[in-house]
């Protein structure tokens, strides 16, 4: 896709084009491309509407039904945020007072298209000039052109003072691979925490293996999951700072990606620098979201289950009885093993366990190996956790609590 390509899909015969090829994409591409021409498009603009026509079914999970007028690229679509994510970021601004945000790296637009839809004016800026065009034309496709503005240019050249709010999601590829130094990014790390000292309501978007170290003196960081998968990180600084750390673990609703109802959201919060207690292997065992290890909460959520580690450097929990949390797994445990392949696998065959789900941490065992190494056959299910106590390589054999019914009323 360049700059011609995409004024070429947003003539009449583009439009058509995309349309034609919304109806034939997602099967063969080869069929769906003679498909095309065989209705008289021509290959370079049926090419392109075919690969359009692709990333808008894949972005309906993020941005909703209204992805299937917007114009989008692989890797944008990639690093774009999650609508939830976007939606409740946005919410969260607005609560704070921000009426006018710069979103500095503003790519497809994601953020901003929350923002604009929570009544905050926005000014994007992004320097790549395909995106730039991308994301103007998405402002107009979802009807929100007169709430931003988008201009293809220098991020760190953009007047702040013009806003009361900063966004920034600072690139974090270059020539389609991962960054991990920031220094490197695009902004600059030491221009991306220096905006905090700008503007009293800054916040940004971080990898989710952001080190915590980087976290600048007093801002808040942020770990976010969406249905048990972690997202991403931000750091909210400055004004927006409430706590140290916190977890934000969202269930997003069927259908709605961030643009009908929020998705249920639950947040823990806490220090992150509490360590847990340490005890025995216990009848239950919590594996904690994912945001929550990250944002180094274990502890607080071992307070909130009245559970204990096994292993100080391995986060799972381990409790007397089962207490229903939306921050973690639980499972029942049955038995508690010296890791022994020969061992496990005589005890499953006498179990006649065929089906298991393999979790872990701590141990360098690869789940699919050992499941092919276990030959079982039977047909009951079981779960294994591998870990590790006291230092030693451990398994542990479980059962999935059943789902509790709802409370009356």
């Amino acid at each position: 896709m360049d700059l011609e390509q995409l004024a070429e899909l947003r003539t009449p015969e583009g439009s058509a084009a995309l349309a034609a090829a919304a109806e034939v994409a997602g099967g063969d591409p080869l069929a769906a491309a003679a498909a095309l021409r065989s209705a008289g498009v021509p290959a370079g603009l049926a090419a392109a509407a075919l690969t359009q026509a692709e990333l808008r079914r894949r972005a309906v999970g993020k941005f909703g039904p209204v992805a299937t007028r917007m114009f989008f690229t692989r890797a944008g679509l990639e690093q774009a945020t999650r609508g939830v994510v976007a939606r409740r970021r946005a919410d969260r601004l607005r609560a704070a007072g921000v009426t006018t945000l710069a979103d500095l790296g503003y790519g497809l637009g994601a953020d901003a298209l929350a923002a604009a839809r929570a009544g905050i004016r926005v000014y994007g800026v992004e320097a790549d000039p395909l995106t730039a065009a991308m994301a103007a034309a998405n402002a107009e496709a979802t009807g929100l052109a007169d709430r931003f503005t988008v201009e293809c240019g220098d991020a760190t050249a953009f007047d702040v003072d013009r806003v009361d709010g900063v966004f920034c999601d600072p690139a974090r590829r270059a020539s389609g691979r991962r960054i991990f130094d920031p220094n490197a990014y695009s902004p600059p790390w030491d221009f991306v925490v220096g905006l905090a000292e700008r503007v009293p309501r800054t916040v940004v978007k971080v990898a989710p293996g952001l080190d915590h170290a980087l976290i600048p003196p007093g801002g808040e960081a942020e770990w976010v999951s969406v249905d048990g998968d972690l997202v991403e990180a931000a750091l909210w600084c400055g004004e927006l700072a409430a706590v140290a750390r916190r977890a934000t673990v969202l269930t997003e609703k069927p259908g709605t990606s961030g643009v009908g109802e929020p998705a249920v959201a639950h947040e823990l919060t806490g220090s992150g620098t509490v360590e847990a207690p340490v005890g025995p292997v216990r009848r239950y065992v919590y594996d904690p979201d994912p945001a929550v290890v990250r944002a180094h909460l274990v502890a607080e959520l071992a307070g909130e289950l009245g559970a204990t580690l096994a292993d100080p450097a391995i986060a799972y929990l381990y409790a007397d009885s089962p207490t229903p949390t939306p921050f973690g797994r639980c499972l029942e445990v049955t038995d508690v093993l010296p890791f022994s392949l020969k061992r496990l696998r005589a005890l499953l065959r006498e179990r006649r366990v065929g089906r298991v789900e393999i979790l872990k941490r701590g141990s360098a065992l690869e789940p699919e190996k050992l499941r092919r190494d276990l030959k079982l056959t039977g047909n009951e299910p079981a779960s294994l956790v591998l870990t590790r106590v006291a230092n030693a390589p451990t398994v542990l054999i479980a059962r999935p609590l059943p789902p509790r019914p709802p409370r009356p009323g």
